[in-house]
């Protein structure tokens, strides 16, 4: 009896193993790998910039209480447009020397504020009002998240159909009566050239009694949905 079951356990691994290699050869049979994309410009609906304040003294206590009450002025300006999101970034505090007799000379402090918002106008009249005090680092301008994910959901069926497209077209060039998808990636990227800014980022137009708009470009960017895989001929 155990001899039978033996041969019967062989048997079975045998169909198996003969089944699994002619399945595994039609799938390497006419595979084709197939490349897709689909393209577009998508104008910057996002504002980023961050500001800086640089202070230096003596007295590292007194430094530290400056540059907090100079954040809470911040932080209290940024309430007036509820539209605009402030963060603070990084705070360093560090020693200076004396150059000849390495003595401890004063300390000096930095901290920063980041701003976003898809609201150009009230983003760049916070960031004015800030100048009074905060230095500008840097400005540039992005897809928000939620329009990049629309496009992103549009650009796949279209890669997708492209895809199709390309195949069916394949199919036909090898007079094949149609085709099977094997497997499919769809992949998404992005790329954000640095818009041209029309005003200074160093400092902005400050008037006495009102604070002047930053005229500004925005700028495009583009966002491309790639699709590659692997079609079997029919």
């Amino acid at each position: 009896m155990r001899l039978l079951s033996l041969a019967a356990t062989l048997l079975a691994v045998g169909a198996a193993s003969t089944a699994f290699a002619q399945q595994n050869e039609s799938l390497n049979y006419n595979i084709v790998n197939v490349q897709a994309e689909a393209t577009r410009e998508v104008s910057n609906d996002q504002m980023h910039a961050v500001l800086y304040i640089e202070k230096s003294h003596k007295q590292p206590a007194e430094l530290a209480s400056q540059i907090n009450q100079l954040m809470s002025q911040a932080i209290a300006t940024a309430r007036k447009y509820p539209q605009v999101k402030v963060e603070t970034g990084s705070q360093t505090t560090y020693p200076i020397y004396d150059n000849d007799s390495r003595k401890l000379k004063e300390w000096r402090g930095r901290a920063e504020v980041r701003v976003q918002s898809t609201d150009f106008k009230a983003a760049s009249q916070l960031v004015s009002e800030l100048q009074q005090n905060f230095q500008t680092q840097s400005i540039n301008f992005s897809v928000s998240d939620a329009q990049r994910k629309k496009v992103e959901n549009e650009l796949m069926v279209e890669a997708s159909k492209n895809f199709q497209q390309r195949a069916q077209m394949l199919s036909q060039a090898w007079n094949k009566s149609g085709y099977n998808l094997v497997n499919l990636n769809l992949n998404t990227n992005s790329y954000f050239p640095q818009p041209v800014m029309r005003a200074s980022m160093a400092k902005f137009a400050v008037a006495e009694t009102a604070v002047a708009d930053q005229d500004m470009a925005a700028g495009e960017s583009k966002i491309t949905v790639n699709a590659n895989g692997t079609i079997q001929f029919k």
